[in-house]
C-alpha cells in the first residue's frame, strides 16, 4: 500500500476516537443562589455534594467598590468557602446587585476609570474572602428595573466592564494557576436582548444565568399563570416560556452550553380569584405578604385545602383552593424533572435555581440532579 494512502486509512481509523473524545460534553452544572441576608448560615445547611457552584447573593457597590452588607456575609463565605475541604471542584462565587442593588451599575462601567477601579475591588474582594469569580446581577442595562439610574450606552459599557474583568481574571489565573469564573443572572425577556450584547457578552463569561421564572406576577399581571412555564400554553396569549427564552438567547448567539436554565424554588400567589378553570387565565390579585417558598406551599398549603393541578401543554403544575380563591403557581418535583430532561436534551450547560432556602429539605434538589445524572457526584462534575 503506498505510504500516503497508509496514512490517510491510520487518520480514518483513528478520527473516530478522536472526534469522540473531542465533542464529549461536560456534565450539566448545578448553581445555587445563597441569599441568608442578616442570617448566619449554619454547617450542613449546604449540601456541595449536590451542587456544583454557590452564588452568594448579595454584595453590593458603594462609592464605585464591590462591598459586603450584612454582618454575617464574612462568616457566611468562610462556611461555603470551607467546603472545598470536602470536595476540591466546588466553587463559591459572590453575586453583586440583584433587583434591589443594581442602582450603582451604571455609574460604575460607565468609564475606562470607573471600571478599573470597581474591578481592582473585585480582585481585592475574592482575595480576601477566597472566592472562586464574580456573577453580575444587574437588573438591567439600560432599564430602570425596581428604579435604577440607567443610561442607552449601557448595554455597550456592560459588554465592556465583563470583558475588562475577563481579562483580568485570566491574568490572575496565570499567575495563581487557578481559574476565576465570571458569569451573569440574565433577564428572560426580548427586552433584555433588546438592551444588552449577547453575542458579545457571552464570549466572557463562563455561564449566563437565564433568570427564568417571574414571567407573570401578582400585582403586575391581572391573569394568573405559570410563573415558570417550561412552554408556552396557546390558551395564554402573552406566549412566554423557558422554551422560548432559551431560543431567543441562541438566536442571539449564546452557545446552548453556556445557558443555565433557571429554576424557581418559590411560588407566586394570586388571591380572589374566581373558581373557573380551576382558577387558571382568570383575573386575580396580589396577597399581601404571600411569598411562598416552595417548602411552605409543600408543607402548609398542597392537599390542605389546595388542590394541585397539572398542565401538560406547559409541563407545569399550579394550585387551587376554591373555597378562599386562591391560585398558586410554583415548580414541584415533577416540572423539575421535565426542565432537567429539557436541558439534557437541549445540551444546555445545566441548571440554576433560587434560592437554597426556599427548599432545605432537598427535595427539589434532588429532583434537579437525578435526570442529569449527577447524583451525588459533585466532586466528578467538569466546570
Amino acid at each position: 500500500m503506498p505510504r500516503i494512502c497508509a496514512c490517510f486509512l491510520v487518520i480514518a481509523l483513528c478520527m473516530p476516537v478522536l472526534c469522540a473524545t473531542a465533542t464529549k460534553p461536560p456534565e450539566p452544572i448545578v448553581v445555587g443562589y445563597v441569599f441568608p441576608q442578616d442570617a448566619a448560615l449554619t454547617p450542613g445547611q449546604i449540601d456541595a455534594h449536590a451542587v456544583t457552584r454557590i452564588n452568594y447573593a448579595f454584595a453590593n457597590i458603594r462609592n464605585g467598590r464591590l462591598v459586603t452588607c450584612f454582618a454575617s456575609d464574612a462568616q457566611n463565605l468562610a462556611l461555603l468557602t470551607g467546603l472545598r475541604k470536602q470536595i476540591p471542584s466546588f466553587t463559591v462565587l459572590v453575586s453583586v446587585g440583584g433587583w434591589l442593588w443594581s442602582s450603582n451599575f451604571s455609574d460604575v462601567s460607565l468609564t475606562a476609570e470607573s471600571r478599573r477601579m470597581f474591578i481592582a475591588s473585585v480582585m481585592d474582594f475574592l482575595a480576601r474572602y477566597d472566592l472562586d469569580g464574580l456573577d453580575v446581577d444587574w437588573e438591567y442595562p439600560g432599564m430602570a428595573g425596581a428604579g435604577h439610574r440607567f443610561r442607552s450606552e449601557d448595554g455597550r459599557n456592560f459588554t465592556l466592564l465583563l470583558k475588562e474583568l475577563r481579562r483580568r481574571f485570566d491574568r490572575e489565573t496565570v499567575k495563581s494557576h487557578r481559574r476565576l469564573y465570571l458569569t451573569i443572572a440574565a433577564g428572560s425577556g426580548d427586552d433584555y436582548l433588546a438592551h444588552t450584547e449577547m453575542k458579545k457578552v457571552q464570549e466572557y463569561v463562563d455561564t449566563v444565568n437565564l433568570m427564568a421564572y417571574d414571567y407573570v406576577e401578582p400585582g403586575d399581571d391581572p391573569l394568573t399563570g405559570h410563573h415558570a412555564p417550561l412552554f408556552g400554553n396557546p390558551a395564554d396569549a402573552r406566549n412566554y416560556s423557558d422554551d422560548a427564552s432559551v431560543r431567543a438567547f441562541e438566536k442571539a448567539g449564546v452557545p446552548a452550553g453556556k445557558i443555565l436554565l433557571g429554576v424557581p424554588f418559590y411560588g407566586h400567589v394570586w388571591g380572589e380569584v374566581a373558581d373557573r378553570n380551576h382558577g387558571f387565565l382568570q383575573p386575580g390579585k396580589a396577597v399581601p405578604h404571600a411569598y411562598a417558598p416552595y417548602s411552605v406551599i409543600a408543607g402548609t398549603m398542597l392537599n390542605q385545602g389546595f388542590i394541585r393541578y397539572w398542565d401538560p401543554i406547559s409541563s407545569g403544575p399550579h394550585l387551587y383552593n376554591s373555597e378562599k380563591h386562591i391560585f398558586v403557581s410554583f415548580d414541584d418535583m415533577e416540572s423539575v424533572v421535565a426542565k432537567c430532561r429539557y436541558v439534557v436534551t437541549h445540551k444546555l450547560g445545566g441548571v440554576m435555581f433560587w434560592e437554597y432556602s426556599g427548599d432545605p429539605a432537598g427535595v427539589l434538589l434532588k429532583a434537579i440532579n437525578q435526570p442529569l445524572g449527577n447524583g451525588a457526584a459533585g466532586a466528578k462534575r467538569v466546570q
